[in-house]
């Protein structure tokens, strides 16, 4: 008995800088995003989006007046959507 089996192979295409396989645990998120922190309770703003890396910048949300609020950078995999 001969028996045939079918690869199950994919490839990864590059696409605007994006790739195309992403994770599924990963939201996608844009500029302007609204996101929860893992590590923190409080709301935060996305700034920037490094998908390619798998990274973000963000700053806490609202800004703080007269101080502003400091950008810092996280894991794509350390926010959710706001409320989850």
């Amino acid at each position: 008995m001969h028996e045939l089996f079918m690869s199950n192979v994919a490839a990864a295409a590059v696409v605007q800088g994006c790739r195309l396989l992403e994770p599924s645990d990963l939201m996608e998120i844009q500029q302007g995003d609204q996101v929860n922190l893992h590590s923190d309770a409080g709301t935060f703003q996305v700034i920037g989006v490094d998908g390619e890396h798998d990274r973000c910048w963000v700053r806490r949300w609202p800004m703080e007046p007269k101080l502003g609020s400091p950008v810092f950078e996280v894991s794509l995999h350390q926010i959710s959507a706001v409320g989850l």
